[in-house]
């Protein structure tokens, strides 16, 4: 699959893939996307912050709240449309369709911050988006993106149970396989590109960025009060969150 086939499919789906978004995006985003994200971000009242590959655009209306000026891009038009459609005309974000591996259309060292939030597992050239991401940034700025986790997630990934221990055990094959593979769970399934955790950072290191630090999200003990199902998410990361500096 290449990029283009790749636009394709999210401007075919993008209405059912965000159907259940709410403000926080979802619940995997509420429960352990956003709170590792807004951790290494810091301060951004009066910033000016990218949020490359927006989506239906809701982590720009944080960013809103929280002082920041966003200009948001996406690959997809259905996604802008959308994202537009649930932004307020009060929330000042800048949606733009653009390709991440691509944004030349933007000027060098203008963002005080991007996010890319499960973007780069999307890409066909994540790489190119990498360096893109490095030649916007101004000096001594920060990049921080989420994935998929490369070790857990895998092609074929998945629990598996033990019926005569009554247990679950979580399934991982082809690590080290790199390529497309679609996400069955999803309805419809989603077309993902598995890479190594080893080719993420020589990626990372060959932009010219410096990692600064990375978590592994999991539920705080609030959250699991609230949603006692992702008890099962202390047993194995489902996403891991890069905060990169330039």
């Amino acid at each position: 699959m290449n990029t283009e086939q790749a636009i394709q499919r999210w401007n075919q789906h993008a209405e059912r893939y965000t159907a259940n978004y709410d403000e926080h995006g979802g619940i995997h985003r509420e429960v352990l996307l956003n709170p590792a994200i807004f951790s290494l971000l810091g301060e951004v009242d009066e910033k000016h912050v990218l949020d490359a590959g927006c989506g239906e655009g809701y982590l720009s209306r944080l960013l809103v709240k929280k002082g920041a000026t966003v200009t948001a891009v996406d690959f997809s038009q259905k996604m802008l449309d959308i994202a537009k459609k649930r932004t307020h005309s009060q929330d000042t974000i800048r949606f733009l369709h653009g390709n991440c591996e691509d944004l030349s259309f933007l000027a060098d060292e203008q963002f005080d911050c991007i996010i890319s939030n499960m973007v780069l597992q999307d890409l066909e050239d994540y790489r190119s988006a990498l360096h893109e991401m490095y030649r916007l940034l101004k000096p001594n700025s920060t990049f921080i993106f989420s994935i998929l986790h490369p070790c857990f997630v895998t092609p074929n990934s998945g629990w598996i149970r033990h019926e005569q221990l009554d247990q679950q055990y979580w399934r991982v094959q082809r690590y080290f396989y790199e390529g497309t593979y679609q996400q069955l769970d999803a309805d419809p399934p989603i077309v993902l590109y598995h890479r190594t955790l080893s080719s993420y950072v020589q990626a990372i290191i060959q932009a010219g960025f410096t990692i600064e630090n990375m978590i592994e999200p999991k539920p705080s003990q609030e959250i699991l009060e609230k949603y006692p199902q992702f008890e099962e998410d202390l047993h194995c990361a489902d996403f891991i969150v890069f905060k990169l500096r330039k």
